[in-house]
């Protein structure tokens, strides 16, 4: 592929080019990766927030030492934010200068006005812009929240790395971007744009790789500590809650455990930080107090246990 001189050559060159960018990935994931960059196909990754989604696309740019454009998603995003809108600020200037000069001609004017350098490039036709000599990283990140019109200005872009604009014609990419979609399932996305990419769920993992993303974070941690709280995260993720937990918050936490000069887990401690994994009331309340002994005293004893359907981390 023709996109950067570290392109990776073999599935175990991804797992080391993500381990290099402190991002621990497993092998089903790290083939999902290569494939998508082997075939320039799109990888669509689904899972809860908090897995490390939106962390793969930022350690593949900084990997394939390349620039990473990203498309955060949301109600009402439409074509102009996404794709491409008009200077009309500047088209406006160029009329008045028309005018002044007496150049006004209908014809001429509409086709000087629509030109390239009125052009404002939004994300999607920044990522696939023939001028670049080498393919960026395109982050559109959780595509859920958009709304479901909003997928059909995608298909284009997607099954040939291209994008028509009426008055210019058609933006095709010279080296088709890496592009990584994300959603987190607060709803279904659309089959036909599915169909388009490669499909990988990312879960939460297990302990021990769970434990190995905190301390490659992490590596100041201590190895108790970090131990106790991938652990407690664990045990917490059985638990019937609102909002369950991430890997963000598992590294959020021994950092403020750290800043706390903590060096192993206590209960006190962890009524007193329970706001740093869990962000809604109702969950605090849930496990504050005995149920926090509690877990905790399993979670001592967790250990290494079967984890996660496959997934990596931030």
């Amino acid at each position: 592929m023709t996109t950067a001189a570290k392109s990776p050559a073999t599935v175990d060159d991804v797992q080391r080019l993500l381990r290099e960018q402190q991002y621990i990935a497993d092998r089903a994931l790290s083939v999902a990766v290569f494939l998508a960059i082997t075939l320039q196909r799109p990888l669509f990754l689904e899972g809860e927030a908090g897995v490390g989604k939106t962390e793969i696309a930022r350690a593949l740019s900084r990997g394939l030492d390349t620039e990473l454009i990203r498309l955060q998603c949301y109600e009402g995003l439409d074509i102009n934010h996404a794709v491409y809108e008009w200077n009309h600020a500047r088209q406006m200037l160029e009329i008045r200068l028309m005018e002044a000069g007496g150049q006004v001609d209908r014809s001429r004017a509409s086709a000087d006005l629509f030109d390239e350098r009125f052009l404002i490039q939004r994300p999607l036709l920044q990522a696939i812009d023939p001028g670049r000599d080498r393919a960026p990283v395109l982050l559109i990140d959780e595509l859920d929240r958009a709304d479901e019109e909003f997928e059909g200005f995608l298909l284009e872009l997607l099954a040939d790395f291209q994008i028509t604009i009426p008055e210019l014609g058609t933006f095709q990419a010279a080296h088709p971007p890496v592009v990584v979609i994300t959603s987190n399932r607060t709803r279904e996305v659309h089959d036909a744009l599915k169909r388009r990419c490669l499909y990988h769920w990312v879960d939460y993992p297990d302990f021990q790789r769970e434990l190995q993303i905190v301390t490659t974070r992490l590596p100041d941690a201590p190895r108790e500590l970090a131990q106790q709280v991938t652990g407690f995260i664990q045990e917490l993720r059985e638990t019937e809650l609102y909002k369950i937990p991430g890997v963000s918050e598992t590294i959020d936490w021994t950092s403020a455990l750290m800043a706390l000069n903590e060096t192993k887990l206590e209960a006190e401690v962890i009524d007193d930080t329970l706001g740093i994994m869990l962000k809604y009331q109702d969950d605090i309340e849930l496990v504050r107090g005995e149920p926090v002994r509690h877990l905790l005293e399993r979670s001592q004893n967790r250990g290494p246990r079967r984890g996660g359907r496959g997934g990596g981390g931030g």
